[in-house]
């Protein structure tokens, strides 16, 4: 039997704690496996549901990362590293998945999963060749999902990020503000984000029409493409890199997916990370827009995500007077006021 199982997220009050002990003595080799814990990391400390732990197992150093995810969530992923990506060749590009336990009362599933170790891509120290290998595994995840018969089980499993994310984001936003009754010094900042919100719903049809024009592309999205969640790792044959955390995977374009990758790496360096997505793509046969198509793309799909962001605020102050439901909408007014555009417009028009 392992020592010390019963420290694992000792005392925390976490659901489930009990049968993840269990699952991952069971993962380790059962009863007869033998060890210790030697350290437990917490990966979020504010959520709490993000844990490293290393164990040494019959004599050997074991990793793994542990996360606490709603039922449906962790199905996704478990999707995402079992059926979806194998579907298309690339069973070793997604999450590491060891196994999954729920609590008793379904409250939460714990996933547990191999450590790929401190391997996260870094978009502020620029090493061309690991970005280009995540480009290139974008690029094939998107190229070989587009079209495929899976994508029925993707959007009924995780949603679609396409027309319909934008149109009901901006109209549950108007919504949730039209009912809001703010005192009288917080009208001007429910009447501001109003304004901005009527004018993304006047401006449907024609961002409807530019994504429509490049609907062949929907595909499967990681749907969260932040740098910390791609990992490039060092391998016999060159680099090796993986997605991690599908938890908001779904069906759409693949322009989503490129937005948010484009947008956490510096201005000066956009250009060419997009250029070695283009290349990629062109070998599937994908004719990218032009930058200026692109960017207006991407700004829906930033603006949808803005739109989305403001439904949650507006209904807690009209539902609950939560206090810091202003806060968040005043934070979601700058960004609108700071978003400029993905691709620098001094490159869009020198291209």
């Amino acid at each position: 039997m392992i020592d010390d199982l019963e420290k694992v997220l000792e005392g925390s009050g976490q659901p489930g704690v009990a049968e993840l002990r269990c699952c991952l003595q069971e993962l380790f080799g059962g009863p007869a496996a033998s060890g210790r814990l030697l350290e437990q990391q917490a990966l979020q400390p504010r959520a709490k549901r993000v844990f490293r732990l290393r164990f040494a197992i019959n004599g050997q150093t074991r990793s793994v990362v542990i996360k606490r995810l709603k039922p449906e969530i962790a199905r996704r992923n478990e999707l995402v590293a079992k059926r979806w990506l194998p579907a298309i060749g690339l069973n070793e590009s997604g999450p590491p998945v060891l196994g999954n336990v729920a609590d008793r009362n379904g409250v939460c599933v714990w996933q547990v999963y191999d450590d790929l170790g401190q391997h996260e891509l870094d978009p502020n120290q620029v090493d061309r060749e690991r970005i280009r290998a995540a480009v290139e595994l974008i690029a094939r995840v998107h190229t070989r999902f587009a079209g495929h018969a899976l994508l029925g089980e993707v959007r009924l499993h995780g949603g679609d990020l396409g027309t319909h994310f934008y149109e009901s984001n901006v109209r549950d936003a108007i919504r949730g503000l039209e009912a809001w009754r703010p005192a009288a010094e917080q009208n001007g900042l429910r009447d501001h984000l109003l304004g901005r919100l009527y004018q993304l719903r006047d401006e449907l049809p024609r961002r409807a029409q530019t994504l429509a024009e490049w609907q062949d592309s929907e595909t499967l999205l990681h749907g969260d493409l932040w740098a910390i969640n791609v990992f490039v790792i060092p391998a016999a044959n060159g680099l090796h890199a993986r997605l991690i955390d599908w938890d908001h995977a779904a069906v759409g374009p693949a322009s989503y997916d490129l937005s948010t990758f484009l947008l956490r790496f510096p201005t000066e360096h956009r250009l060419w990370v997009l250029e070695q997505y283009r290349q990629t793509v062109a070998a599937a046969g994908w004719r990218l827009p032009g930058e200026r198509e692109l960017n207006l793309l991407f700004e829906t799909h930033e603006y949808a995500r803005f739109a989305n962001r403001i439904i949650w605020p507006a209904i807690a102050l009209v539902m609950d007077g939560a206090g810091w439901g202003s806060e968040a909408l005043a934070e979601i007014d700058a960004w609108f006021e700071e978003f400029e555009p993905v691709i620098p417009v001094a490159a869009e028009v020198t291209a």
